[in-house]
């Protein structure tokens, strides 16, 4: 059974930092890529920031400069560190992982539970 559980959501003052953590834990092959989406009340879950397997990213354009994607693939453990927050970036946080768990090429996506991270004065 694969599992993906996230740390590190928590309050924080707007221009403040935080960092999240995420490890899949269980029996698979590998990884392939691992992320971070996130999700308002009342609208669509967005990508956030995503890294393959190869170490590529891809950020949403509201957190370039702002986030930053790190992954330990010793650890199955992916981060996201998250400075200058605005409170516009409030919202449950999700991590996703596509792990190869029955398949040596293809993936299936798990999902975490989601952490809130929440900024405000």
């Amino acid at each position: 059974q694969v599992q993906l559980v996230e740390s590190g959501g928590g309050l924080v003052q707007p221009g403040g930092s935080l960092r999240l953590s995420c490890a899949a834990s269980g029996s698979f092959r590998g990884i392939n890529s691992m992320g971070w989406y996130r999700q308002v009340s009342g609208k669509q879950r967005e990508l956030v920031a995503l890294m393959t397997s190869g170490g590529s990213t891809n950020y949403a354009d509201s957190v370039k400069g702002r986030f930053t994607i790190t992954r330990d693939n010793a650890k199955d453990t992916v981060y996201l560190q998250m400075n200058s927050l605005k409170p516009e970036d409030t919202a449950v946080y999700y991590c996703n992982a596509n792990i190869r768990d029955t398949s040596i090429y293809y993936g299936n996506d798990y999902w975490g539970k989601g952490t809130l991270v929440t900024v405000s004065s």
